[in-house]
């Protein structure tokens, strides 16, 4: 009894085992930040994108392995360490040019997981995969270019260049990675010297870029300040045109006005025209209506204090004026 006994209290706990191993292993979670796949028996079976709870068959039927959704950084010629200093592997960055000069070039390729199944069974090392495809795209790429491009204003075109590249060769090589952008860090020749005239090359492209940008903010200001001259003088010149219309409308309309009294009473107003011209032509004279009747006396008719009597009316004036 007691061999079955002990048997007995063996099976019961291996099965207590066998059950806390199931509960155990098969539930798991999954951060927001994470992705998982569940492997079967040592191969990919299912991709899980979704964060949370999640269940699958215990161990060793079924396991998880979890990767990130980060953006990882490789950085190519150069590691940061942890302290903040920079360690350079000239080495790796020494390339040729396409007119055969050295340079060496320092490069940043942002990446990220994008097929977790591949990532884990296409290669054994997929990090290095990228770092060998990334020296392959870069030295191809400055293989072809010239120093002065690599080293002056064809930067962008050679980060361009590179990033299309590589990201054809990682899709050839189908490790489930993709690149999200390659930066240029730094590009220089060995020698110090060489180093420093192309420094000085650089500086001279910036100050005649910056000369052309301020040589076309100029160009763009006179142009403004000209065109709105130029609306002002059209402005002002209709302006001008709209006042000598209804100027001359003014004066046509009197001398309309002036001609239907001429044609009514023309001695009066012949006369009336001569007083006032007289009259603006020298404001200050004393003007007199003289008249002699034969009986050897002048007579005359001050007209100024005449014209300043309130109590004058234009009928008297008339009157006086046409005994002249």
């Amino acid at each position: 009894m007691s061999v079955k006994r002990t048997l007995l209290w063996v099976a019961l706990i291996l099965f207590a085992i066998v059950a806390i191993i199931a509960v155990t292993t098969s539930w798991y979670t999954v951060d927001e930040s994470e992705q998982a796949v569940v492997v079967t028996f040592g191969q990919a079976d299912e991709t899980i994108q979704d964060s949370g709870l999640h269940f699958k068959l215990p161990w060793p039927i079924q396991s998880v392995e979890k990767l990130s959704k980060e953006t990882y950084s490789l950085q190519f010629g150069y590691k940061q360490n942890p302290d903040g200093t920079v360690e350079a592997f000239d080495k790796e960055t020494k390339m040729i040019t396409g007119d055969e000069y050295i340079v060496l070039t320092d490069l940043v390729v942002q990446w990220r997981i994008v097929e977790p199944k591949k990532y884990l069974f296409s290669s054994q090392e997929p990090r290095t995969v990228l770092h060998n495809a990334t020296s392959s795209a870069i030295r191809s790429i400055i293989g072809s270019s010239t120093i002065d491009q690599a080293l002056t204003d064809g930067k962008a075109d050679i980060e361009a260049e590179t990033r299309e590249l590589l990201v054809s060769l990682i899709e050839k090589y189908d490790i489930g990675i993709g690149v999200v952008g390659v930066k240029l860090q730094d590009v220089e020749v060995p020698n110090q010297e060489v180093r420093a005239a192309f420094t000085d090359v650089t500086d001279a492209r910036e100050m005649k870029n910056t000369k052309i940008n301020e040589a076309e903010k100029y160009k763009n200001q006179r142009i403004s300040e000209a065109v709105g001259e130029v609306a002002a003088i059209k402005s002002r010149a209709e302006g001008e045109k709209e006042s000598r219309i209804q100027q001359a409308t003014g004066e046509v309309a009197l001398f309309n006005q002036l001609y239907e009294e001429y044609r009514l009473n023309k001695a009066i107003t012949r006369e009336r025209l001569v007083l006032e011209t007289l009259e603006a032509v020298l404001p200050n004279a004393q003007i007199y209506i003289m008249n002699d009747d034969g009986s050897g006396t002048m007579k005359y008719l001050p007209l100024q204090p005449m014209q300043q009597n309130s109590s004058s009316t234009p009928t008297e004036e008339k009157k006086e004026g046409g005994n002249n």
